[in-house]
């Protein structure tokens, strides 16, 4: 919505119809304009100060536009913390070599405390996909450590974990990783 705003404020004001109607008939209404009260009340956007005839939809502009990655906003205008997977994969590439339990460590901020469960968990995926390489196998009581193969690097954006265990690298725009479930007999 964020990109569709952006373009929309270079041709000119918007409303939240016009977002709408990028986005396609199957999301529902309620989407951008719970999204663009958000960014209204944080700052982002502004109504227009034009005079409107009574029923006229209400037009907006971009009041602070900070470039692709779209401002996360509650409806009430609060801002939200970065997702602990994308701090984690930022925090990755600086670290070089790393376990888990550091990557957590080093990613997590007051604001917003990562846990140890969550970095292993990524970390899984990132070396199914073939993100990290381990640099030193882990065996009882010493952790397994890992390092971002460089040529791996996709971008800014963090791949995520899908609800059905795939791995998504918005970066690439493809799954990178399928799960593959065990079942009793064989694959499923």
């Amino acid at each position: 919505m964020w990109e569709t705003m952006r373009r929309l404020n270079a041709e000119g004001e918007f409303t939240v119809r016009d977002v709408w109607l990028v986005m396609g008939p199957e999301a529902p209404i309620s989407r951008p304009r719970d999204y663009m009260e958000g960014l209204e009340r944080a700052g982002y956007i502004k109504r227009s100060d034009a005079p409107r005839k009574s029923g006229q939809p209400v037009m907006f502009h971009l009041a602070r536009d900070i470039g692709v990655e779209a401002p996360r906003v509650r409806r009430n205008g609060t801002e939200l913390p970065p997702p602990g997977r994308e701090q984690l994969w930022r925090t990755l590439k600086i670290l070089g070599d790393f376990t888990a339990a550091e990557l957590a460590d080093a990613a997590s901020t007051p604001a917003s405390p990562i846990k140890r469960t969550t970095a292993e968990e990524y970390c899984h995926y990132l070396k199914q996909a073939g993100y990290l390489g381990i640099t030193r196998e882990g065996s009882p009581g010493i952790a397994t450590r890992y390092r971002l193969i460089p040529s791996r690097w996709s971008g800014p954006k963090a791949p995520m974990i899908q609800r059905t265990k795939n791995l998504f690298d918005p970066n690439r725009g493809e799954v990178v990783y399928q799960h593959v479930t065990h079942t009793e007999g064989g694959e499923a």
